[in-house]
């Protein structure tokens, strides 16, 4: 699972298991600062996000690994031993 989070530093984003969903939190602090001979123009831009995603069955929560760079947040979601079952064939019936 991948999200995108430009502007926010890795110190404000938190990722968290709780009650078998998956929360990711994030704040992003932007200040600018542009100073010119006829003017002076200050921008701040601050904003705050939470999702919350339900965990599938079969998702082994004790291995999950989240890993940010460049904006971009990467939360592995390992399967259990259990969940992983080997491939099948389903026989087609004929009419």
């Amino acid at each position: 699972m991948t999200a995108e989070v430009p502007g926010v530093d890795e110190k404000n984003l938190t990722v968290k298991i709780i009650n078998g969903n998956l929360q990711i939190k994030g704040e992003k602090h932007e200040e600018k600062e542009d100073t010119s001979a006829s003017y002076h123009l200050t921008e701040r831009r601050y904003g705050y996000f939470e999702r919350t995603f339900s965990l599938p069955k079969g998702v082994d929560a004790d291995n999950i690994q989240a890993r940010f760079n460049k904006g971009v947040l990467s939360v592995t979601l390992p399967k259990t031993p259990e969940a992983v079952k080997p491939e099948k064939n389903v026989d087609i019936a004929t009419d």
